[in-house]
């Protein structure tokens, strides 16, 4: 039998965090531990019913049983420039300036290898999204990093950047809502953003996932809604985590012409586009009047506030955040990330996600996901407060 080795772009790929964690959750349930998981991402409600009957008669049509058009159904493009301009007022261009993709995780992986060279410097938050990294690796770009500190409110403070990493930096990836620590950003930020990308020559590429999911009477701001974004950066977005559609695989990513041709073209290579029966669901989504997605984020902010409660009520206290799904906490005294998530699973079977595991910048937190519902979230507070690790 031939051996075949993985080529060494492979090799270089990080480590799945995600499957990992997996793992070792997986293991502690099969030992026969009633586990309370807090530390997964996965949406837990189901797609809205309008959705999946749309779904169910796109699927259903012969017309839809063919091969996609290369760059995605021009409906959708157009619903997705409307859904732009009805929430956000962001003029978008369908067919130049919105590229769909199957699952915004792609695009954002292979954005590296579609507009730098190898040996070119791109700019990532830490901690971040850790799929990011899978993209430097395969792009075989060099990786700074922006540390995201809470003095700040985790967003990256571009004085802090070192002239020659500034010069030499092509991309620039930011994440708000902001996975994993919550934090949202403004208006301000964005102003000072596209002005750094102006005067630097850096693209922007944001990671809007969380985009619907804001908290305390705000909505999370686009960074298309500042003035001069699309002449620096894109905007990805997601049907996963506003319409509970993560296992359907689809998403687009909207501004900068050339940034979104570039995508394009490598998806000419990769993909056929999407199946279209699940690009047909998705106009429905974008076109409907979002009462499913409102109501679904008052779900998750009377998570975020039952969490809360459970968390101080054992001494535990959040960074309060103001959107997506997760909570970022610290970790008592005299514990690593890592040695927390161990300990919590060992003696309490309660996992959360440990904080490293988004970058070394996580060190010293754990994310835990408003992925269940409140009497969950009070029993592993108790469990966790059996522990003592917070008296004072």
């Amino acid at each position: 039998m031939l051996h075949f080795e993985e080529s060494k772009v492979l090799q270089g790929l990080p480590k799945q965090f995600f499957a990992n964690l997996v793992a070792k959750v997986n293991k502690k349930v099969a030992s026969g531990a009633d586990v309370i998981n807090l530390g997964q991402g996965n949406p837990d409600q189901p797609t809205p019913d309008f959705i999946v009957k749309a779904m169910q008669e796109a699927t259903a049509d012969p017309a839809n049983h063919k091969y996609s058009q290369f760059r995605g159904d021009p409906e959708l493009k157009k619903a997705a420039a409307n859904f732009y301009k009805r929430e956000y007022g962001v003029d978008l261009d369908p067919e130049k300036e919105i590229a769909i993709l199957g699952g915004s995780k792609i695009g954002l992986v292979e954005l590296p290898f579609s507009i730098l060279n190898p040996g070119d410097t791109i700019l990532m938050p830490d901690p971040g999204y850790p799929d990011y990294f899978s993209g430097v690796a395969l792009a075989q770009v060099k990786l700074e990093l922006m540390t995201l500190k809470e003095k700040n409110d985790f967003l990256p403070d571009y004085s802090e950047l070192a002239d020659d990493v500034v010069k030499r930096a092509k991309l620039l990836y930011l994440n708000y809502p902001n996975n994993p620590t919550g934090a949202v950003a403004t208006p301000e930020f964005y102003q000072k953003t596209v002005e750094f990308a102006k005067k630097n020559d850096i693209g922007i590429v944001q990671d809007f996932a969380y985009g619907a999911i804001g908290f305390d009477g705000k909505k999370p701001v686009s960074f298309l809604q500042t003035p001069g974004a699309k002449d620096v950066g894109i905007e990805f977005n997601t049907f996963s985590k506003s319409y509970n559609m993560a296992g359907w695989r689809i998403g687009f990513v909207a501004g900068n012409a050339d940034m979104i041709e570039a995508i394009n073209l490598i998806q000419d290579h990769l993909f056929v586009s999407v199946f279209p029966a699940i690009q047909k669901a998705g106009i429905v989504a974008l076109n409907s009047d979002q009462h499913t997605v409102r109501k679904l984020v008052a779900l998750y902010e009377k998570r975020r506030n039952d969490f809360f409660k459970a968390a101080r009520s054992i001494g535990w206290e959040p960074y309060h955040g103001g959107g997506s799904f997760y909570a970022w906490m610290p970790v008592p005294k005299g514990y690593t990330s890592e040695s927390f998530f161990e300990l919590l699973l060992d003696k309490a079977a309660v996992a959360v996600a440990p904080g490293d595991g988004f970058g070394k910048a996580g060190e010293g937190y754990v994310r835990v996901g408003l992925l269940i519902d409140e009497p969950k979230f009070t029993e592993a507070c108790q469990r966790i407060g059996k522990l003592h690790l917070f008296d004072k």
